[in-house]
């Protein structure tokens, strides 16, 4: 799966599909979208913020980019939690884990750990075949018929 097709893929036909698998392409292309998008977001209101002339303080074209870029955030919140949650599915790894380290996450001795756990389990290949939450997405011709 390229760039293009995992971006079109988890904004168009998955934007908050919670179940299946997603391949480790998928996950990577699309975290790299979004970083990118809000590196430029960043860019463009940095450079809106130097270049303003005001006197008093920051220039509502800093805060208008500000605002589209947490509006931005705040619209790919939903796809980037269902990406991850079928990128544990595709471990063969419940929803219910990922939801337990997002909440130990927020602890601050903890939470190290728990990222690097959630990196860890993003990182390392799917399981081949079908899963209990669905077939292979990069093969999904192969079957589980052991006496076929």
């Amino acid at each position: 799966m390229g760039f293009t097709e995992a971006v079109r893929t988890v904004l168009t036909q998955k934007y908050a599909t919670f179940s299946g698998r997603a391949s480790r392409s998928e996950f990577w292309w699309f975290q790299l979208f979004y970083v990118l998008v809000l590196i430029a977001f960043l860019i463009v209101a940095g450079l809106a913020g130097a270049f303003s002339d005001t006197q008093d303080g920051p220039s509502s074209l800093l805060f208008a980019f500000g605002g589209v870029g947490g509006l931005f955030a705040l619209a790919m919140f939903l796809p980037q939690i269902s990406l991850q949650v079928r990128r544990f599915h595709d471990r063969n790894i419940s929803a219910w884990w990922y939801l337990a380290l997002f909440i130990l996450s927020m602890i601050p001795a903890v939470g190290f750990i728990a990222g690097i756990a959630m990196l860890v389990i993003t990182v390392l290949r799917g399981t081949e075949g079908p899963n209990k939450f669905g077939p292979d997405p990069l093969r999904p011709e192969i079957r589980a018929e052991v006496f076929a």
